[in-house]
């Protein structure tokens, strides 16, 4: 399961990066966080980082130049 982030920061991250932020399950990796990602909005990713910040896990997905975030953005609410 995983939940987007709103904050300034994952705003701006959208904008310059083409990156989306998102709250996932702490024991997901990378690859099934990636899969599941592209499962669910028909997107290719190009790159995931992750953070575990207290219990959470934060996953920065970039997304591949032909797929702009901010579409998924607007898709979901995020802007």
């Amino acid at each position: 399961m995983i939940k987007p982030i709103t904050t300034e920061k994952a705003v701006r991250l959208i904008e310059l990066n083409n990156t989306l932020v998102f709250e996932t399950n702490r024991k997901d990796s990378k690859d099934e966080i990636k899969k599941e990602f592209e499962e669910t909005f028909s997107v290719k990713v190009h790159s995931i980082s992750t953070l575990i910040h207290g219990n959470k896990k934060i996953a920065y997905i970039r997304l591949n130049k032909n797929n702009p975030a901010i579409d998924i953005a607007t898709k979901l609410g995020m802007i």
